[in-house]
């Protein structure tokens, strides 16, 4: 990968300004995802509970972003064996299907407990631990959104759903910088209009062409031959090539197989190895009202239930091939992974 290629202001933006541990605040500093970019506005999160509550309120979102809030949360922890117990408890139980989460707290947590056993700093052990992961996402982002640029051609129309995150932005700038023009397509992803916001920001930000859809467009889309490739990431990976993602990607995986339209998932460091398989992914329901309101104010009528699956599993057959910091792996030999 070329060296000289320019900061990427999407990805950049989020790594030094949105997400941190402020030392003299002692606190951990998020921006509000559920409302950025129609407002900026930044959440100070003082104590355990207060990350816990940002990470299940969608203050933070995405699977890496709120692993890396959740780990600077612990650091907020009380310097005792219970309570860096209790929180690591409190905090994986935020949200139960992203893998990047349930990686990131246990070795934070054995990190602050190494420190307390050798009688050094526990809070800054964890701190070290965190940011070293920061940083080690950003390399992977960026190998895996290099990888993922060489599969788009000049003139490409590519769909996403929901808010891929950093390897698709580096996808897209590295894919800019090759000379090749790509249309991004963003489904609004109801009910926090991740695609709507988050993505459709990034591609502002990085000057590529982006045009919004409902979630429901995507098929019609591919039967008018609209659409070139379908690309999002994953929230966790199976050993066997399952893929979880936001709620509606396996409805449009299937149009996709339809209308023989590749469908690559950005999968960063490869595979859970705590997941064997589908059976094993724990699918998070969240609080089927949430699907009630959008940014905060009602759309349906009183009287009515509502169901809210905040993800879905699509089979490896429907996957073309998942792209990785260490390169492309057919779905079903991701386990290969490990070995490369």
């Amino acid at each position: 990968m070329s060296e000289s290629l320019p900061p990427n202001p999407a990805v950049l933006a989020d790594r030094f300004n949105t997400l941190r541990y402020d030392p003299e605040e002692n606190a951990v500093i998020l921006l509000n995802r559920a409302l950025y970019p129609l407002r900026k506005e930044f959440v100070v999160c003082r104590t355990v509970e207060d990350v816990a509550r940002a990470i299940e309120t969608m203050i933070v979102q995405g699977g890496p972003p709120l692993a890396y809030a959740a780990g600077l949360g612990l650091a907020l922890a009380q310097p005792d064996p219970r309570a860096y117990r209790a929180a690591a408890d409190r905090l994986l139980a935020t949200r139960p299907t992203a893998d990047d989460l349930h990686h990131i707290i246990p070795a934070a947590l054995q990190h602050a407990l190494q420190a307390l056993d050798t009688g050094t700093d526990p809070k800054a052990a964890v701190l070290t631990f965190v940011n070293g992961e920061i940083e080690r996402g950003n390399r992977v982002s960026r190998l895996c959104g290099h990888h993922a640029a060489d599969l788009l051609r000049d003139g490409d129309t590519v769909l996403t759903h929901c808010i891929a995150g950093a390897a698709l932005c580096w996808m897209l700038w590295i894919a800019k910088h090759q000379g090749k023009s790509i249309h991004l397509i963003a489904t609004e992803t109801r009910p926090y209009l991740q695609g709507a916001r988050l993505t459709a920001q990034s591609a502002v930000e990085m000057g590529i062409r982006c045009t919004l859809i409902t979630d429901g467009m995507p098929a019609h889309l591919m039967s008018q031959n609209m659409v070139d490739k379908f690309i999002c990431a994953a929230d966790r990976i199976t050993l066997d090539g399952h893929i979880t993602n936001k709620v509606g990607t396996f409805q449009i995986a299937l149009a996709a197989h339809y209308h023989g339209i590749p469908f690559y998932v950005l999968g960063y460091d490869g595979p859970d190895p705590a997941t064997p398989s589908a059976s094993d992914i724990q699918i998070e329901w969240r609080d089927g009202t949430e699907v009630l309101h959008c940014l905060g104010h009602r759309t349906a009528v009183e009287g009515i239930d509502a169901l809210y699956p905040a993800f879905d599993i699509t089979p490896p057959h429907l996957i073309s091939a998942i792209v990785t910091d260490r390169g492309l792996f057919p779905p079903t030999l991701i386990s290969r992974y490990f070995d490369s």
